[in-house]
């Protein structure tokens, strides 16, 4: 055995109280573990850009840094804050419309309409009786529509809470982005020194994190605005507002699981009870096959050129959701393929062991 790895107990006993140091580092910082990810990545991933940039400046690599991430931050809060700008006034356009439009004549002309009463008749056969009366529900609906306007001080703190969290998360995210534009070259440097592999090694798994990453962010934010464009399109066809809730559309693709659905269908329903029902099955038709095949097909696509099949993007993908949420976009991919990088750096180490097992 090579009298460097030989295994002392004072070595041993070091490896230990490492591991654990680790364990309770992390610990400490779990709960910001979103945004030191998102600023590591984003500064792997504008190396490049800051270079040039600290080459511009004559070696200032302070300045670069500093405006490399104000650059980050107006061209992501700039578009954010327009979008949530006009998303408050529409809501409350839409809250005060709705709430004057909910009358009783109203109501009972959409309760009387014949796709409505087709659907109660079957509800009623398996309802219990009075569950749909007609009387309880213009009631219920005419107390809801007075009500929006006192909840939506409710929904506005709620929203306040959010964007705090959004803010002091950005802010962090700037903060380790910083640094590691600054110091990437001695991080790199304590990394590949730390790790014990090859150079060669360390130069491909460097590389395939930083390619599934670019691959990663790239692929959610375009996917993200090719659905809120062409979802913004059927939307303006059928008669509905097109830019704004395009723009919805697009934030709306980076929720888990829902997504889009959570505009195109609330649309398609109002097409069939204002009684459009050819632009109501249009609109289903536009939202599940040719907005939704968009996120099956171009994210995938996007994924395909981190050294992935199709196979192993889509698991990737639909785990990354269900165990990490939104980042798991990111973090599901990224995963996967350093446990490729692994598994390939493995066969190449062994490969003259494998080929013997595979005479034997």
């Amino acid at each position: 055995m090579n009298g460097a790895l030989e295994p002392t107990p004072n070595r041993l006993v070091l490896l230990v109280f490492l591991v654990v140091a680790l364990y309770a580092s992390y610990r400490v910082v779990e709960p910001f573990m979103e945004p030191i990810i998102l600023g590591i990545l984003i500064g792997m991933l504008t190396f490049p850009v800051h270079d040039w940039m600290e080459s511009k400046l004559r070696g200032r690599s302070n300045l670069a840094a500093l405006i490399g991430c104000l650059g980050l931050s107006l061209l992501i809060l700039l578009p954010a804050s327009m979008v949530l700008i006009a998303i408050l006034k529409q809501g409350i356009t839409y809250a005060l419309i709705f709430k004057e439009w909910a009358t009783e004549e109203n109501i009972h002309q959409i309760l009387s309409h014949p796709v409505v009463q087709q659907v109660k008749t079957r509800l009623d056969q398996v309802l219990p009786d009075d569950a749909l009366n007609p009387a309880a529900i213009k009631s219920q609906a005419i107390v809801t529509a007075t009500t929006v306007g006192k909840n939506f001080a409710g929904v506005s703190t709620a929203l306040l809470g959010s964007i705090t969290h959004f803010a002091v998360h950005f802010t962090l995210m700037l903060f380790v982005l910083f640094f590691v534009l600054r110091d990437h070259d001695k991080m790199l440097t304590f990394f590949r020194h730390a790790l014990p592999l090859s150079r060669s090694q360390e130069d491909v798994l460097f590389k395939e994190i930083v390619d599934v990453s670019k691959s990663a962010l790239l692929g959610s934010l375009l996917t993200a605005v090719t659905q809120g464009v062409v979802g913004g399109i059927g939307l303006s066809l059928a008669g509905i507002p097109g830019l704004f809730w395009g723009a919805v559309m697009a934030f709306a693709s980076l929720i888990p699981f829902v997504g889009t659905a959570l505009i195109w269908i609330p649309a398609a329903l109002y097409l069939f009870f204002i009684g459009d029902t050819s632009w109501g099955i249009f609109m289903v038709f536009w939202g599940a096959v040719v907005v939704g095949s968009i996120d099956n097909f171009l994210r995938p696509l996007f994924m395909q050129g981190a050294s992935m099949n199709t196979v192993v993007v889509f698991f990737s993908l639909i785990g990354g959701l269900q165990m990490f949420g939104l980042m798991g976009l990111i973090y599901g991919p990224l995963i996967f393929s350093i446990a490729l990088v692994f598994f390939r750096l493995y066969t190449n180490e062994f490969s003259e062991f494998l080929d013997g097992q595979d005479k034997a």
